[in-house]
C-alpha cells in the first residue's frame, strides 16, 4: 500500500506566513492531507486555512514540535478549537490525551526520547519501540516518527520497519523526506503516512520546478 503524504505548510518547524496562497496553489491535487505547525500564524488565519482545508473534502493536521507538559496543553485546547482532525507531535501526556478524548481530534503523539529544534529521536530501537506499545496502550491513534532525524541514521530502516510490525496504530515518518530515495525507502519500510514541508519550499526534487511542480512530482512517484 502506498503511503499517504501529508503536506506540511512549514518550513524550519515553522508555518509559512503565506501558508494559505501555497495551499491554493496545490489544493486540486491529489494529495491526502494538509497540516502546519501551531507557530507562524494568527490564530484567526489558522483557522481560516484549517476550514479551507474542510472546503475541498480533506482533513487537517497541527504538528506541535513541544516537550513540556505546560507548553502542549494550549496548542492541544487550541487544535480542538479550532476544528483540527489530527494533533501530530507532541511528547505523550495524559493531560493532553485528556483533552484529545474530549473531542474529535485524533492524537499521533512523538516516542522514544526528543529534543532540541529541530528535533532529534534518540534512543534504542528497543527503548522506542516499547516506549511506542506504552502510548499505544494508553490510546494514541498513531504515532509521529522522526525517522530520519534519528540518531543513529544506519538503523533508520530497522526502527520503522519494527515499528510497522509490532504496532497497530498508522506511522507516520516526519521530517527530513527530502529525495526519491528517502520516499522509496518510506514505502519500502512500510509507513502508513509520511510528511513533507521543507523539501517541497527548497524544490529538494524538481530543483528547476516550481513549489506545484515538486508537490507534482512526489504524487506522481507515488503513483508509479
Amino acid at each position: 500500500m502506498k503511503p499517504k503524504l501529508i503536506l506540511m505548510f512549514t518550513l524550519n518547524d515553522v508555518t509559512v506566513p503565506d501558508a494559505q496562497e501555497y495551499f491554493e496553489m496545490v489544493k486540486d491535487l491529489d494529495v491526502d492531507y494538509y497540516g502546519f505547525k501551531e507557530i507562524g500564524l494568527p490564530e484567526k488565519e489558522m483557522k481560516k486555512l484549517c476550514d479551507s482545508i474542510h472546503s475541498i473534502g480533506k482533513e487537517a493536521f497541527i504538528e506541535v514540535v513541544e516537550y513540556d507538559e505546560d507548553k502542549i496543553i494550549e496548542p492541544a485546547k487550541q487544535a480542538v478549537k479550532l476544528g483540527f482532525d489530527y494533533l501530530m507531535g507532541t511528547i505523550y501526556y495524559p493531560s493532553v490525551m485528556e483533552i484529545v478524548n474530549n473531542s474529535n481530534l485524533k492524537y499521533y503523539p512523538f516516542c522514544g526520547k526528543i529534543y532540541d529544534r529541530p528535533s532529534v529521536l534518540d534512543g534504542t530501537i528497543e527503548e522506542i519501540a516499547e516506549d511506542a506499545k506504552r502510548i499505544e496502550a494508553a490510546g494514541a491513534d498513531g504515532f509521529d516518527i522522526l525517522a530520519y532525524r534519528y540518531k543513529y541514521p544506519e538503523k533508520v530502516d530497522t526502527l520503522v520497519k519494527r515499528l510497522v510490525s509490532e504496532i497497530n496504530v498508522p506511522i507516520v515518518s516526519a521530517g527530513s523526506i527530502n529525495s526519491f530515495e528517502r520516499l522509496q525507502a518510506t514505502e519500502d519500510q512500510g509507513a502508513w503516512g509520511f510528511t513533507i514541508g521543507g523539501a517541497f519550499f527548497d524544490k529538494k526534487f524538481v530543483p528547476e520546478g516550481s513549489y506545484r511542480d515538486n508537490v507534482k512530482a512526489v504524487l506522481n512517484k507515488l503513483k508509479g
